[in-house]
């Protein structure tokens, strides 16, 4: 599962880009969000990615 804290978001995209899923966009604000989250396979790319720890990969579902 993947939680996204979006005030520490920058809506530089780069999770979006490294998501083998495409679970990933980022909304018309400019902010990430989750679009396809039965996609997630829980690689931790995002969450390692991310410049700002605005994305964090949970087991839970």
């Amino acid at each position: 599962m993947l939680k996204i804290v979006t005030r520490y978001c920058k809506g530089c995209g780069i999770c979006v880009e490294f998501c083998p899923k495409k679970v990933l966009q980022l909304d018309e604000m400019g902010k990430i969000e989750v679009a396809a989250a039965d996609n997630c396979v829980a690689c931790g790319q995002c969450e390692l990615r991310c410049p700002d720890y605005a994305i964090y990969v949970t087991a839970d579902k």
